[in-house]
């Protein structure tokens, strides 16, 4: 535990940029009308009606994508981008960017999620030996290959 402590206090702050591809879980929608007609005799007694409605079915579907992920740690504002098709319609974030709770790193991984909404905390996973990030929940998974940008980059054009 001691090891963790030293680690998360002495460790630099690490910007990172991610590229790579996922699959986003989507809700989609069918809406259909339908529309009946009934007429004929009941015990001699005539009768007619109509019936009309709408109905919506709604089901999961996956969406696949490639996007950016760029990281902040340990600076004391941890943080990510997720990529704009994993987000819910209802989630927080400022700018794009949402808050990393529970980080954990050690000298071979960095674990973290991500707070989304209060019913959607992506895990996260960086392997700090090969530079692979994963992040899986609700909202689908991703995977890509990390590098570190230096806290001094300039723009490149």
């Amino acid at each position: 535990m001691l090891l963790l402590l030293l680690l998360q206090t002495s460790t630099p702050p690490l910007n990172l940029m991610c590229g790579g591809a996922g699959v986003a879980n989507k809700v989609g929608v069918v809406s259909s009308y339908g529309q009946a007609n009934a007429y004929g005799n009941v015990g001699g007694v005539p009768y007619s009606g109509q019936a009309n409605g709408n109905v919506n079915t709604y089901y999961q579907r996956q969406q696949g994508f490639g996007d950016q992920v760029d990281v902040r740690l340990f600076s004391g504002d941890d943080r990510i981008r997720l990529p704009r098709v994993m987000l819910p319609p209802l989630h927080g974030g400022n700018d794009g960017w949402f808050r990393l709770k529970n980080v954990v790193a050690d000298e071979r991984s960095i674990k973290a999620k991500a707070v989304v909404n209060f019913m959607n905390t992506p895990n996260i996973y960086i392997d700090r030996l090969s530079g692979t990030i994963r992040i899986s929940g609700k909202a689908g998974d991703y995977s890509g290959t990390c590098q570190p940008v230096p806290l001094d980059a300039k723009p490149q054009f």
